[in-house]
């Protein structure tokens, strides 16, 4: 996939985005014309592809270097292989793009591709409410699991603060024969699924 981004409307573009998502990180310099190689943390990087402004916080632990820029205005972004390459205005040559190493990359929720009909992104999912058809709480979702064939939702069960023993969470995979409803406006999510499975 190739992509030019399209432009995005803020009144300041460079303002960080009260619904900041964490999409990826900067592997390193690829090339020598200031390109750098990107891990999405998405087996599906569109949101990556389809935003022009990536906002960068340093490495978990590590202090902002003077030569992280706040964001990134991206002027290309294209499939490379196994992963991601990009270019950004202001990132000439390998060593700017080798000064943005490890940072951490976040993009406004609003600018996620909007998601086919029973299609969701991870992030919507984590915090809603999962009820079974008798109307039981099964707990929060906390996180999924990516298994290959489908994810799995990870469940907090009601009494219980994160984080918990992963034998203390109910794992319900996220596929139809047991997803009946996702409410995003209600955050629920309905399941066919006991409280002693």
């Amino acid at each position: 996939m190739v992509n030019t981004a399209a432009p995005e409307s803020r009144d300041d573009p460079s303002a960080w985005p009260e619904d900041a998502v964490e999409v990826g990180r900067v592997l390193d310099a690829w090339g020598i014309k200031g390109w750098v190689k990107v891990q999405s943390y998405s087996t599906d990087a569109q949101a990556l592809f389809a935003s022009r402004r990536w906002f960068l916080q340093p490495p978990e632990g590590k202090p902002v270097a003077k030569s992280l820029p706040p964001v990134l205005k991206i002027l290309s972004v294209r499939d490379h292989g196994e992963g991601i390459v990009a270019n950004a205005e202001g990132v000439a040559d390998r060593n700017a793009a080798e000064a943005l190493r490890g940072a951490r990359i976040f993009i406004s929720r609003a600018q996620f591709p909007k998601s086919d009909t029973d299609e969701y992104y991870w992030i919507d999912l984590i915090g809603l409410t999962v009820v079974n058809r008798q109307g039981e709480t099964l707990g929060d979702v906390v996180g999924l699991l990516d298994t290959g064939p489908h994810s799995v939702l990870r469940i907090v069960p009601p009494g219980l603060t994160p984080p918990v023993k992963p034998d203390q969470e109910r794992l319900v995979p996220f596929v139809s024969a047991f997803i009946d409803a996702v409410s995003l406006e209600e955050r629920r999510i309905t399941v066919d699924w006991g409280l002693d499975y």
